[in-house]
């Protein structure tokens, strides 16, 4: 198998701030596998959250064999955006071989559509309530929080988009009593649900504290070895590819997940319509789908994900799978 890596650059719709930082563009790596007559691709956006970044990515793609598998592939690389990749370019691959869909090869229902969450920019209240009068009409609305100054902007959403759901990411940026505090307001405020609102290794403090908004793991989850370390602090469970370590890892995660009795989401880094297709088999049926990467940019793909009052659309043939 011949492999391609490039980089690639999406210019964002506008400055989409967290609480980590803005940013202005989506730089992504994209991966190609040629078996000669075949090509499958796939994309990931390093998590800089874990130290990755463009470089170490692309070495560890370029350290792999000349022959491997999709399963050999999880001992070769970690979970993580390499494996992510990678994985998804065979997944791909493997479709145009078959001359299937990867869905049929995963033994999968025809996916159907899927309604994304529509992520807020963190900025003034002010700001935020007109981004949010501005997407009112999006039936799920999510807000980058995890700053002093959360109330407001809550508060002020909410002002702008009366009707939408809420669901909120903390980005590790509370502590147990900010949690404690904010609880009642979120209730108050139809929040539906609060992803990872303490940091990673701190999160022992939401074992027996009452979650009356479901809680989500997210940097606290990447694949099923996570789950064991997550009882009795959350209710739900954030896939994303780029930590999962691909498709192949996030349908066994979510497999597993449902089976301890976890809600499902399925989330996305800041990425092109490459790096949510595969994502969409995995959203199906999931308490929540924020995919909604595509929406973030200027620029796409060609033949990019159809988003309509639906959701998000499982992808054509010429995109991936």
């Amino acid at each position: 198998m011949q492999i391609e890596v490039s980089r690639d650059v999406f210019r964002l719709a506008q400055v989409f701030t967290i609480s980590r930082g803005s940013r202005t563009e989506a730089k992504v790596l994209t991966v190609r596998i040629s078996d000669g007559l075949h090509r499958g691709w796939g994309e990931c956006v390093p998590y800089a959250r874990y130290d990755e970044t463009l470089d170490s990515v692309e070495a560890q793609i370029a350290g792999l064999p000349d022959v491997f598998s999709r399963y050999s592939l999880m001992d070769l690389l970690p979970a993580g955006a390499a494996r992510n990749a990678v994985d998804c370019a065979l997944w791909d691959l493997e479709a145009k071989r078959a001359g299937k869909r990867a869905w049929e090869l995963a033994e999968l229902v025809t996916p159907g559509p899927e309604i994304t969450a529509y992520t807020l920019s963190l900025d003034t209240p002010e700001a935020m309530q007109a981004q949010a009068a501005e997407n009112a009409f999006r039936p799920l609305l999510k807000i980058k929080l995890g700053t002093p100054d959360d109330m407001p902007r809550l508060e002020a959403v909410r002002a702008g988009a009366p009707n939408s759901k809420i669901i909120i990411d903390a980005n590790e940026g509370w502590s147990a009593d900010v949690y404690a505090d904010l609880a009642p307001h979120l209730v108050r405020l139809g929040v539906a649900l609060v992803e990872q609102p303490l940091p990673a290794g701190e999160d022992d403090a939401l074992i027996g504290m009452e979650r009356p908004v479901p809680v989500c793991a997210d940097e606290s989850c990447h694949d099923r070895t996570s789950l064991p370390a997550l009882k009795g602090k959350y209710d739900v469970v954030n896939i994303k590819l780029d930590k999962t370590g691909g498709l192949t890892e996030a349908l066994e995660l979510r497999k597993a997940a449902l089976a301890e009795g976890y809600g499902v989401m399925v989330g996305c880094m800041v990425g092109s319509s490459l790096a949510m297709a595969p994502a969409t088999l995995v959203a199906q049926g999931a308490m929540v789908t924020d995919l909604d990467g595509p929406l973030l940019l200027a620029e796409d793909r060609d033949t990019p994900l159809n988003f309509d009052d639906a959701g998000v659309h499982p992808p054509k043939a010429a995109l991936w799978g």
